[in-house]
């Protein structure tokens, strides 16, 4: 079994309303305990935050929605409904992929509609290679999900399983790049298949190929877009949280954690509060909740190798472009060259490969009649690299609309309207270690049972929470992070099933 906290647990602190924090909030509230939220910001979501400027409304965060499932688990742990508090839009096409050759190719959830594109932009035999990379990532997803994702891990002994046989038979413990290149052999279907390595932080190159696990949430599960935009869900985990007796402190900034004998006593708030509690649940960055509010930092933290980070630009804008869909990926000519430059020699990309997402193409509401609003990603080294953003900044914001027009949005500059620039020094202003809003990276000593643990060493009863600890990175795997902090508490529920196992 795996390890819980000791002692009573009857009133937990959760430190951080963000997707973690909800979702283990949620799972807590379900088996009976009393929870205190306290949140720094006036709402919940976290990083996925929200940003109301000049009309516009604008997501901060994540703009891609996989594994909705794991969403209703969440709603489920209190008996609710997830579609009685927040409407889910599927994306159709979930990417429009753009190359420097002219091409672009739209990347469909449906595989018979896939492979339909793929025969008719690339060739049949490519389609045939794609319906077995679907096959191959499916299984993947079905022996990880099981063993490696949702559950709790103690020991690297824990991946002893039938399953872990079955993963290396797939060839899910070699590299991700030449795993990809062995199904399709056309690099435009190489990069749309592989580009998601970086979510977790490393090339897929040097990614192991167990990661294009991230490949079949999004694009063979599907991806959603919620009405009102991606800090609609947030707000709704909140709110049904709140229905079922959880206290939510906003505006609230802990500072931090009373410890006492190896036990944490209270919380304690930077307005005077102590908040006395039985268990705790941080999910502010690990280092940073290590550092900040337990006031000392393991070693296997302080040698933890962070992602990559990005420049957002957030742009409220008076024209639009026909040729876009919601999610734009524009790749550039360059592939494994830029990784290098990003990962390896910790440069800005020369030929950038970025997102642009256009949420009010599916939601009008998010932008003022007849505007549109943007969401562009430029991913960047993180603050281990010799860039000085006080100064680099605004060329670098000059770069990303020069770089747009050139990719075929066309006047892009002179129709701005409204702009947020959000650069890795405000990233770490945020709270993410080294400016990493993608967290520590997901090198094989930085996954499964090497992660840092959820269990906080020393400290019998507080649990980490969030994309720094088990399972890791992105949406899906953090709401798995909330629930598992809560089964540290809890214990584990033999008869609960998650939606994305069954």
């Amino acid at each position: 079994m795996p390890a819980r906290v000791k002692g009573p647990t009857d009133h937990v602190v959760i430190v951080g309303a963000g997707y973690a924090g909800l979702s283990a909030a949620l799972r807590l509230a379900g088996a009976g305990r009393k929870v205190t939220v306290i949140e720094r910001e006036s709402v919940p979501g976290g990083r996925s935050g929200l940003l109301n400027k000049d009309g516009y409304a604008f997501d901060t965060g994540p703009t891609v929605l996989t594994m909705p499932s794991l969403i209703q688990d969440a709603f489920s742990c209190v008996g609710e409904d997830m579609k009685d508090w927040v409407e889910l839009m599927p994306v159709s096409p979930l990417y429009r992929a753009y190359y420097a050759d002219g091409s672009q190719l739209d990347v469909h959830a449906n595989t018979q509609q896939m492979e339909a594109e793929i025969a008719e932009k690339i060739s049949p035999e490519e389609a045939a290679g794609y319906a077995r990379y679907v096959d191959f990532v499916t299984k993947l997803y079905k022996y990880e999900m099981n063993d490696f994702i949702d559950r709790n891990i103690d020991s690297p002994f824990n991946l002893l399983t039938p399953n872990l046989a079955r993963l290396i038979a797939l060839g899910g413990f070699r590299r991700l790049s030449p795993k990809v290149n062995q199904f399709m052999k056309d690099p435009r279907l190489q990069k749309v298949y592989s580009f998601q390595a970086m979510y977790a932080g490393v090339s897929p190159q040097q990614a192991l190929a167990i990661y294009a696990v991230i490949a079949y949430m999004d694009s063979v599960n599907g991806v959603f877009f919620p009405k009102g935009g991606m800090h609609a869900v947030p707000r709704a985990m909140a709110a049904a949280a709140q229905k079922h007796g959880v206290e939510f402190k906003y505006n609230t900034t802990v500072s931090s954690v009373d410890v006492q004998n190896g036990r944490a006593k209270a919380v304690i708030t930077e307005d005077g509060q102590r908040i006395e509690c039985d268990a705790i649940i941080l999910n502010p960055d690990l280092p940073v909740a290590w550092r900040d509010l337990l006031g000392k930092t393991p070693l296997n933290v302080k040698r933890l190798n962070y992602s990559p980070s990005c420049v957002t630009m957030l742009v409220g804008s008076s024209k639009k472009y026909d040729f876009a869909a919601h999610h734009n990926i524009h790749f550039g000519e360059s592939w494994d060259g830029v990784f290098d430059e990003l990962i390896k020699k910790k440069q800005l990309m020369s030929d950038p490969s970025v997102l642009v997402t256009i949420p009010s193409l599916d939601d009008p509401s998010l932008a003022p009649a007849g505007k549109t609003s943007y969401y562009v990603l430029f991913p960047t080294p993180n603050l281990t690299a010799d860039i000085d953003w006080t100064k680099q900044t605004k060329p670098y914001r000059d770069h990303m609309v020069e770089t747009l027009e050139q990719r075929g949005y066309t006047g892009f500059g002179d129709a701005i309207e409204t702009e947020v620039v959000t650069t890795p020094l405000d990233w770490k202003n945020q709270g993410m270690e080294e400016g990493a809003p993608f967290a520590s990276a997901h090198t094989f000593f930085q996954t499964g049972p090497f992660r840092p643990r959820n269990m906080a060493a020393g400290i019998e009863n507080v649990v980490f929470a969030g994309s720094g600890t088990q399972p890791g990175v992105g949406v899906p795997m953090v709401l798995v992070s909330g629930r598992l902090a809560a089964e540290r508490i809890t214990g584990t529920d033999k008869s609960y099933i998650s939606r994305a196992r069954r």
